[in-house]
C-alpha cells in the first residue's frame, strides 16, 4: 500500500512517501506554507500524484500524551484536509520524531543552516515509518 505522510507545522510541512510496497519511508520534500487554501490544494495534489492510498498525519502530542495547542491546530487542519480528498487520513503519534531527525542530521554532519530545510521531511519519514511498522505488526 502506497502511503504519504505529512509533518504539519505552522511554517513548513514535511512530506515523506513509502515505497510502492509500503515497507520503507522515504523523505520527499519540505513544503513552505503559503496560505490555507494553497496549502490544502498542494497536499491533496501531491498525495494524488504519488498515488497515495493513505495519508498519515503526525499528531504532535505532549510528552505525557496529552493534547497541546499545536495538537488542536493540526487536528483542525486535518479536518479541513479531509473535506478536500477522498484518500483516507490517519494520525500517527509524532512525539520525538523531530528530535530524532535532528539527531540524525547532526550525526550526519549536516550544517545547521541546511538542517532547517530538511528536518521536516526527515521527521515526516519517521512518522511514516512508525505507521508502516504498526501495519506490518498487524499482519504478523
Amino acid at each position: 500500500m502506497k502511503c504519504i505522510a505529512f509533518d504539519i507545522g505552522d511554517k513548513r510541512i514535511g512530506i515523506a512517501v513509502s515505497d510502492p510496497f509500503g515497507t520503507m519511508a522515504l523523505p520527499l520534500e519540505t513544503y513552505f506554507r503559503k496560505n490555507f487554501n494553497k496549502d490544502i490544494a498542494y497536499l491533496c495534489d501531491i498525495a494524488k500524484k504519488n498515488y497515495a492510498e493513505v495519508i498519515v498525519c503526525g499528531l504532535p502530542l505532549n510528552f505525557d500524551g496529552t493534547k497541546s495547542e499545536q495538537t488542536l491546530k493540526t487536528e483542525s487542519f486535518v479536518e479541513e484536509l479531509k473535506k478536500h480528498t477522498e484518500i483516507p487520513i490517519v494520525f500517527e503519534d509524532e512525539r520525538f520524531t523531530t528530535m530524532e531527525a535532528r539527531r540524525i542530521l547532526i550525526e550526519g554532519n549536516v550544517r545547521r543552516e541546511d538542517r532547517k530545510s530538511v528536518i521536516d521531511k526527515v521527521a515526516a519519514s519517521y512518522i511514516l515509518d512508525g505507521y508502516l511498522q504498526k501495519q506490518k505488526n498487524k499482519e504478523n
